[in-house]
């Protein structure tokens, strides 16, 4: 039946937004990157929900979407970081090491991206919310930081900004794998009781959004993280 392949088609247009955002990065085209990372995560969106509705999903469509985000959420932003640095390095007239070799690092997160995406399909904890950071959210946390800071970084941090980017980088892979639970945007009732975290976190994303611009979505990841953390605290007391 036709509509048995409607899913993986999405799926697999997930991926190939992922692979064009990946291009653009590696052009240095930095905005083109993010908004194929954000039309993959359009697709991301639509193909379990069309599975669901359809009664078609299957093994192969979940392994299928594993693969596609790992290229759209880990391959892609891995290579807007890889290509901001580069640039760093060059501006700053640094040692050949910083210009050449440093820069490749920052694919470990892509690794980690693929054993994030792994542990949630086998981790039955993660129907109503993740353990660490979804590999959206940190996507869309590097590609629009760089778009919407990349110039002001560079201006405020000055010649340090590469050890910073790197640092940063190795904290998003533990983010990516820790056992912190986040909560995810599914509602079961639309009251307020049971459901107070998620809706202070999207109140205080549309103001965010306004003021910062794309620089905002990465303030919105940083700030889910810090509201995670915060819930979790409040629920062991």
């Amino acid at each position: 039946m036709l509509k048995k392949h409607i899913p993986n088609t999405i799926t697999c247009l997930n991926l190939i937004s992922g692979c064009i955002a990946t291009y653009f990065a590696f052009q240095s085209n930095y905005g083109m990157a993010l908004l194929f990372i954000v039309i993959g995560a359009v697709f991301d969106f639509f193909d379990g929900m069309v599975a669901r509705l359809l009664h078609v999903s299957s093994p192969i469509g979940k392994e299928l979407d594993s693969l596609a985000d790992d290229i759209t959420f880990g391959f892609a932003p891995s290579a807007i970081v890889f290509g901001f640095l580069k640039e760093i390095g060059a501006e700053a007239n640094s040692s050949l090491i910083l210009q050449s070799s440093l820069p490749f690092v920052v694919f470990v997160m892509a690794a980690f991206s693929a054993l994030r995406l792994a542990k949630f399909n086998l981790d039955e904890r993660q129907a109503l919310g993740f353990i660490g950071l979804p590999t959206p959210a940190n996507a869309l946390f590097w590609g629009s930081l760089i778009v919407g800071s990349g110039d002001w970084l560079k201006t405020f941090i000055g010649p340090n900004l590469s050890l910073v980017i790197l640092a940063g980088v190795f904290i998003s892979c533990w983010l990516l794998v820790a056992e912190i639970p986040m909560f995810a945007l599914k509602f079961k009732t639309w009251g307020w009781k049971g459901n107070e975290i998620k809706y202070v976190f999207l109140i205080t994303c549309i103001p965010l959004l306004i003021l910062l611009g794309i620089s905002g979505l990465a303030v919105i990841i940083a700030w889910y993280v810090v509201l995670s953390v915060l819930n979790n605290s409040q629920r062991k007391k």
